[in-house]
């Protein structure tokens, strides 16, 4: 089980937001669970908002400026709450049980999405690309 899940959502989202948690806590399942607690509680556009400025923010504080990459975090929670639109779970680890491929097979799920490697191109990484396979709905 991931380490982050020993802290529930609502103190995992304010370690993230405040820069505390621990770096070896924000795996990628990490990333879909704080997409996944941000649609609950903001919605999607707001999420989205929040993701973007939260995560570049917390790379920063750890020195990892060129770790962020916009079109990756905007794509992940657009992948997630397209899942929740049909997910029965009221929780994240039931939510992940339901859709696996969103944490084990997120890079095949993007290429879906992208003829382009969105985890690698420049651009990608400082603004948000749209699909040019098939759209986010």
């Amino acid at each position: 089980m991931e380490k982050h899940f020993e802290l529930d959502d609502e103190t995992f989202e304010a370690q993230f937001a405040d820069c505390s948690l621990k770096p070896s806590l924000f795996s990628h399942s990490a990333h879909l669970r704080l997409a996944w607690i941000h649609i609950k509680k903001y919605g999607l556009d707001a999420a989205i908002d929040h993701m973007c400025d939260q995560i570049a923010r917390y790379a920063d504080s750890l020195g990892a400026h060129d770790k962020f990459n916009k079109t990756v975090t905007v794509a992940a929670t657009k992948a997630v709450h397209h899942f929740m639109q049909r997910s029965d779970s009221d929780n994240f680890q039931g939510f992940i049980q339901e859709f696996p491929r969103l944490q084990d097979d997120f890079k095949g799920l993007m290429d879906a999405h992208y003829d382009i490697d969105i985890f690698a191109l420049e651009e990608a990484k400082r603004m948000f690309l749209e699909p040019d396979r098939l759209p986010f709905d």
